[in-house]
C-alpha cells in the first residue's frame, strides 16, 4: 500500500521511479491549457468584481465605467494566460519527477488525494503571487492586487482540485 492506494500492478520496485506511469510533455501542456481556460475565466470575473466594488475601499480610483473595469480585468486575465501556462507546465514537469503518491493500481495511473493536495498547494502559492503581481501592474493599487490574489485562492483551490481529479481519470498522454 502506498499512501492509502492499494497497488495491483507495478512495473518495478515500489521505490523505483521508473515503475510508475509517467505523464508526457503533451499531457502536461494539455492540462495546462485546460486549466488556463478555467483559471482565466475565474481571474476575469474576480478582477472585474473586485476592481468595481472593492477597489475604491482600498484607495483605488473609482473606475468610470464597466467597460474600463472590463478592460483592466481583461488585461490581467489575458496576461495571465502566458505567465500561467509557463509556470503551470514547469510545475507539472517538476511534480512528474516525484513518484511519491503515484501508483499503477488497476488499469492506469493513480495519485493519492494527499499528492493532489500538495500539488494544489504548491501551485496555488505560485499562481497567486503571479496574479497579485499582474493585478498590481495593471491597477497600480496594492490593496486591490492583494484582494484579487486572496479571493482567487479560495475559488481556484476548489477548481484546481476538481481539475486534477478529472485528469486522473483520463489516460491521454500517459506512458508506462
Amino acid at each position: 500500500m502506498v499512501d492509502g492506494v492499494e497497488p495491483h500492478r507495478y512495473i518495478g520496485t515500489m521505490t523505483d521511479p521508473a515503475a510508475y506511469a509517467r505523464e508526457t510533455p503533451k499531457r502536461s501542456f494539455t492540462k495546462a491549457l485546460t486549466w488556463r481556460v478555467l483559471g482565466t475565466l475565474d481571474t476575469f470575473f474576480l478582477s472585474f468584481v473586485i476592481i468595481k466594488y472593492l477597489g475604491p475601499l482600498f484607495g483605488a480610483e473609482a473606475v468610470a465605467s464597466d467597460l474600463d473595469v472590463a478592460q483592466t480585468a481583461s488585461l490581467i486575465a489575458i496576461t495571465e494566460i502566458l505567465t500561467k501556462i509557463a509556470i503551470y507546465t514547469l510545475h507539472e514537469r517538476g511534480w512528474n519527477r516525484i513518484s511519491w503518491g503515484v501508483s499503477n493500481a488497476g488499469s492506469g495511473r493513480h495519485e493519492t488525494r494527499r499528492r493532489s493536495l500538495f500539488k494544489m498547494t504548491t501551485w496555488r502559492v505560485l499562481a497567486s503571487l503571479d496574479t497579485m503581481i499582474l493585478a498590481f501592474i495593471f491597477t497600480g493599487n496594492i490593496g486591490t492586487a492583494i484582494s484579487i490574489g486572496s479571493f482567487e485562492v479560495i475559488t481556484k483551490l476548489v477548481l484546481y482540485f476538481i481539475h486534477e481529479r478529472v485528469w486522473l481519470k483520463l489516460k491521454f498522454g500517459l506512458v508506462l
